[in-house]
């Protein structure tokens, strides 16, 4: 189940993203949403603890600010797997990933913060 939530947050994340943020659009169904959610989804899981341990150097001089140009680079590669398998999903550059990851972080950190909340309540 908590995948399912988990894959529903991105989903609405980057659906939001996608209208608040000029630079990426989404021109596909519900059902490639989901799947563009999916693939950015993974790539979070497997990509970006690579990236973080490779530029830990820049984050501890950063003081973790570099953390928002990784966000962008795994918009930008979801970008790029979303147009090669044809869902719908585009990045128009860096600052639009930039922007829209500091809208998807945002949306999904309150989104899993509301959801926790509500478990939280429906246990005692």
């Amino acid at each position: 189940m908590p995948f399912l939530v988990r894959l529903l947050i991105n989903a609405a994340a980057l659906w939001l993203a996608t209208h608040f943020v000029s630079g990426l659009a989404f021109d596909g169904s519900w059902t490639s949403l989901f799947l563009v959610a999916l693939v950015f989804g993974v790539l979070n899981a497997s990509v970006r603890p690579l990236l973080k341990l490779l530029t830990f150097p820049l984050l501890i001089l950063t003081l973790g600010l570099f953390t928002f140009v990784i966000n962008a680079f795994m918009l930008l590669i979801t970008g790029w797997f979303s147009d090669r398998l044809g869902l719908g999903f585009h990045v128009a550059g860096f600052w639009a990933a930039f922007f829209g990851g500091l809208v998807i972080s945002t949306v999904s950190l309150v989104m899993s913060l509301l959801v926790k909340s509500r478990r939280r309540n429906e246990k005692e």
